[in-house]
């Protein structure tokens, strides 16, 4: 079957070393989200031989996903907003627990780009929530609705390439949701979390065993947000392993405009 080509991935940004400076990329401390103005936090650089882990304990995760980042950009030098009471992001969403024009949806998939998080919702109460990293202003990821048409869980991009290698870049549990007028597929799928908005249009969620795989970090995968989505949307049918068109997949509504990098936070 023919596969529409996949060119929404952002190699610098996907390729982008654990041990580089923080210098040539946006940091999280960067980027404002409005619900940035119901947490008090501070920014803090990390430091050698530091991880989210030694800094927070069982609640690094927490911190990731206020940050909209994954373990390996965290490196050395990479401010992160921390919060002033750890309390305060438990469970971070800032996604809405009940979402009334979903009430009459089984699955329906919420994502605000100002944010630069995703909501499912079963019939308007949420049940699972990620941050994602969108496209950016020069490549921006569509706002409206949409629904997901495809699904492949062992997808690729087309063009782009893992650094110094000839492998294709993975694009692991892809939920097809829009394609252009010049035929360019956008999908939902695996791949880094930077921190900022950094795709050339597509969906990102955490893929730490696709990091694993391909960059030998992090050691122990625990992320897993793109397969966890996935496999809540294709339930009740098994993973096929391969490229299928689907009928009436769940909604997909795009909210928001993705925040650009600032000055100083607001």
């Amino acid at each position: 079957m023919f596969v529409l080509p996949a060119v929404c991935l952002l190699l610098s940004v996907l390729a982008f070393p654990a041990t580089s400076s923080a210098k040539s990329v946006p940091s999280p401390c960067r980027i404002y989200h409005p619900s940035d103005d119901r947490i008090e936090s501070e920014c803090r650089r990390m430091k050698k031989g530091e991880t989210l882990e030694s800094l927070f304990g069982g609640r690094w995760t927490d911190v990731a996903r206020f940050n909209r980042i994954d373990r390996r950009h965290t490196y050395p030098g990479m401010p992160i907003k921390v919060p002033k009471n750890l309390d305060d992001i438990r469970d971070f969403t800032p996604m809405p627990r009940e979402y009334d024009p979903a009430r009459q949806e089984p699955k329906f998939i919420l994502v605000d780009l100002s944010e630069q998080f995703l909501g499912a919702y079963e019939y308007g109460n949420l049940v699972f929530s990620a941050p994602v990293a969108t496209g950016g202003k020069d490549n921006p990821t569509p706002a409206g609705k949409f629904r997901v048409t495809a699904i492949h869980s062992d997808h690729v991009s087309s063009l782009y390439y893992v650094e110094d290698t000839d492998k294709l870049y993975p694009m692991n549990y892809a939920l097809r949701f829009f394609i252009n007028r010049d035929g360019v597929a956008f999908w939902i799928h695996g791949r880094d979390i930077p921190g900022y908005p950094a795709s050339h249009g597509c969906i990102g969620l955490y893929d730490e065993q696709m990091q694993k795989k391909y960059y030998h970090f992090p050691k122990k995968p625990v992320l897993e947000d793109a397969k966890k989505l996935f496999e809540w949307i294709i339930s009740p049918r098994k993973d096929e392993g391969k490229f299928q068109v689907i009928e009436d997949g769940p909604q997909v509504l795009i909210t928001g405009k993705a925040p650009q990098p600032v000055r100083k936070r607001k």
